[in-house]
C-alpha cells in the first residue's frame, strides 16, 4: 500500500539526530581549534550566534563583495574576525559596521564572555543578534564575527592570527571593517578628510575635554553647512564615527541645527539601531 514502516521512519529520525549532533560536535572542535590558535580568545560563555543572509545593502556601498579580492585567496574558508572589547566601553561603531557587513556577506556572529569579566549587561550579550540554528555549519558563512567581552585597556582585533599582528584601537578596527564594505576615496584629499574626522570623533569628541568637544561640535556644524555629509557627497565612515561618538558621550542633547539635521539623516538610513539600543 506504499506506507513506510514505522520502524524505518524511527531509524531515519535517529540518523538525522545523529548527523545533527555530529555537526554540533564538529563546530565545538572548530571552536576549540580557534581558541588554541588565538590565545586571547579564552571563551567561557557562548551567548549568541547569528546568520544574516546577503541582501541589498545601502546604495552607497557599491564596492566589491569578493572577499578574495579584498583579503587574498583563502580556499573558501570562513574568515574569522575576533574582537576583544571592554564592556565598560562598548564599541558602538563596530556594532553599526557589523550590521552593514551582515547586509553584504553571510556572517556567523558570536558573543563570548572572557574569564576576566565578572558580569556583562544583557544588552551586551545579545548585541549581535539572536542565535541561529545553523551556527554549527560554518561552511555556510563567509565571515566569522566574534566579539569577546574582556577586561582589556584598548579594543583589539585579530583577523589572521598566523600572518597579521593585532589591530588596536576602535578607530583602526573601524577602518579595517569599513574597507570590507566600500573602498576609501581614491582622491587623497578626500581620504585624508575621512581619516581626520574619524580621529577627531574618537580622540576629541569621545575622549576630549569639554572645551575640545565644544570645538568639534562647532566644526561639525560648519562642515555640515556646506554639504549633507562630513566628507563629501556620500555617507562614509566619518559619519558613522562622529554619530556614534555623539551618542556615547551624550552631546546629542545640545547641538546646533546643521548637526541635528545630519543626525536625522543618519538615522533615516536605518544603520544605527544596534548602537542606540545598547545605550538604553
Amino acid at each position: 500500500n506504499g506506507d513506510v514502516d514505522p520502524a524505518v521512519k524511527a531509524l531515519e529520525a535517529r540518523q538525522d539526530e545523529i548527523l545533527r549532533k555530529l555537526y554540533e560536535l564538529k563546530a565545538a572542535v572548530e571552536g576549540l581549534a580557534k581558541t588554541v590558535t588565538t590565545p586571547d580568545a579564552d571563551l567561557d560563555v557562548t551567548v549568541s550566534s547569528s546568520l544574516s543572509s546577503q541582501s541589498s545593502s545601502c546604495a552607497i556601498f557599491k564596492g566589491t563583495t569578493n572577499l578574495d579580492a579584498l583579503l587574498g585567496e583563502d580556499l573558501g574558508a570562513l574568515r574569522d574576525i575576533v574582537i576583544n572589547a571592554n564592556p565598560a566601553q562598548p564599541p558602538l561603531t563596530l556594532l553599526v559596521l557589523h550590521g552593514l557587513l551582515c547586509q553584504r556577506y553571510r556572517v556567523l556572529s558570536t558573543v563570548h564572555v572572557h574569564s576576566s569579566v565578572s558580569s556583562v549587561p544583557p544588552q551586551l550579550l545579545s548585541c549581535l543578534g539572536p542565535k541561529h540554528a545553523d551556527s554549527y555549519a560554518r561552511h555556510m558563512f563567509q565571515l566569522g564575527f566574534t566579539l569577546i567581552w574582556k577586561d582589556v585597556p584598548k579594543l583589539e582585533m585579530k583577523f589572521s592570527v598566523c600572518n597579521m599582528c593585532p589591530i588596536e584601537g576602535e578607530a583602526n578596527v573601524a577602518r579595517f571593517l569599513f574597507k570590507l564594505l566600500a573602498p576609501y576615496p581614491s582622491d587623497p584629499a578626500l581620504a585624508t578628510l575621512v581619516d581626520s574626522w574619524v580621529d577627531t570623533g574618537f580622540y576629541q569628541l569621545a575622549d576630549g575635554s569639554t572645551k575640545e568637544r565644544a570645538a568639534v561640535l562647532r566644526a561639525l556644524n560648519s562642515a555640515l553647512g556646506r554639504g549633507p555629509w562630513l566628507s563629501g557627497p556620500e555617507f562614509s565612515l566619518a559619519d558613522i564615527t562622529c554619530y556614534c561618538c555623539l551618542l556615547q558621550n551624550g552631546s546629542a542633547s545640545s547641538i546646533a541645527a546643521n548637526v541635528q539635521g545630519w543626525m536625522k539623516s543618519c538615522e533615516n538610513l536605518g544603520h544605527f539601531g544596534p548602537a542606540k539600543l545598547l545605550l538604553k
